[in-house]
């Protein structure tokens, strides 16, 4: 048995620390929010993001970070925002080669770091692991059968959260790509988000298929000219997560989305989905990356500029559509 604390009590962390309680293991989720815990303790469930799902009433729910000091692994389940914030607040606590399992999606909007690189400078004490791929927490907190990869610098970690987090219903492979795997579930965000607005524009399975495909080979190019590879984008957090988060009814990437495409304007669709839309602030971050690396990247610019310029989404339609001819393949596998 190991004693798993999980930080951040929202879908996906609600989700995870009832999969580990299940798994046999002694588990802790912390919220810094009082209230939102006694909801949970309340209720049985989270019931605005798990509604239905029980939660054990042997899981430990506290606002106390020193809940990290013993635990063999630390599950990072906070938006991409407050990770860092988070970190800080362990940087005493945390002990050498200590494990932590991130399992946000998304970039540092200011640095456009990726989280992992954020944890290490906080935490460089720790072993970071980064558990990526097509996971809805409403999924996984029914047993429904997933799979995802864990990827990390350091060997024994990402074997370790292997050994410790699979069960039969939650599958983990392992790969040491960390860059391609967390740029991979960044961008797909972004892509998700115009999923969303092509399926709010009502634009067709043709229009969706095209841009999940070309979508793939953008975040392929931004992932490979930042030192990730390029299988990783066709595994189960690129392609996979992709397919996912542009498609299903739990996406919150995908429902904002539709609503833009409806005609609600950015901001109010964000707010109206009513949780956090990483695809959102990682639209900007990618923004920025690109052009810092000097990367094409069509449909991220035109989401951007949909979702920060006030862009008509039919027009942003019309420019990826009428852009100069080329080849489909072009340079996507062959870094520079």
């Amino acid at each position: 048995m190991s004693k798993i604390a999980v930080f951040g009590s929202g879908g996906w962390g609600t989700a995870l620390a009832i999969m580990c309680c299940a798994n046999g293991h002694e588990v802790s989720l912390w919220s810094p929010f009082e209230a939102e815990l006694e909801a949970i303790r309340r209720d049985g469930e989270n019931k605005k993001l798990l509604p239905g799902v029980k939660v054990p009433s042997n899981i430990n729910l506290t606002t106390d970070i020193n809940i990290a000091a013993d635990a063999d692994f630390i599950v990072f389940a906070v938006p991409s925002f407050a990770v860092r914030a988070t970190a800080k607040k362990l940087a005493g606590i945390v002990k050498p080669e200590q494990i932590i399992v991130n399992v946000a999606k998304g970039l540092e909007e200011d640095s456009l770091k990726r989280l992992s690189q954020v944890l290490g400078e906080e935490l460089p004490q720790a072993h970071i692991v980064v558990l990526s791929g097509p996971s809805h927490a409403e999924e996984v907190s029914r047993g429904v059968p997933t799979t995802v990869v864990a990827a990390s610098s350091h060997k024994e970690a990402a074997v370790a959260v292997q050994e410790v987090f699979m069960n039969p219903n939650f599958r983990i492979y392992i790969s040491y790509d960390v860059v391609g795997v967390e740029l991979g579930a960044a961008l797909k965000n972004v892509i998700a988000l115009a999923a969303g607005i092509c399926d709010g524009l009502k634009l067709g399975d043709n229009t969706k298929a095209a841009l999940m495909t070309r979508g793939i080979h953008e975040m392929a190019r931004l992932g490979i000219a930042s030192g990730g590879e390029s299988a990783t984008f066709a595994g189960l957090s690129g392609i996979g997560d992709l397919i996912v988060t542009c498609t299903s009814v739990h996406s919150r990437n995908r429902r904002a989305g539709v609503y833009i495409g409806e005609g609600i304007p950015a901001l109010e669709a964000i707010e109206k989905v009513g949780m956090i839309v990483e695809g959102y602030k990682t639209t900007h971050a990618a923004y920025c990356l690109s052009k810092e690396a000097g990367v094409e990247m069509p449909i991220v610019n035109e989401c951007y500029h949909v979702l920060f310029e006030g862009k008509d989404p039919c027009q942003a339609i019309k420019d990826l559509m009428q852009r100069k001819m080329k080849h489909e393949i072009e340079d996507l596998f062959i870094p520079e």
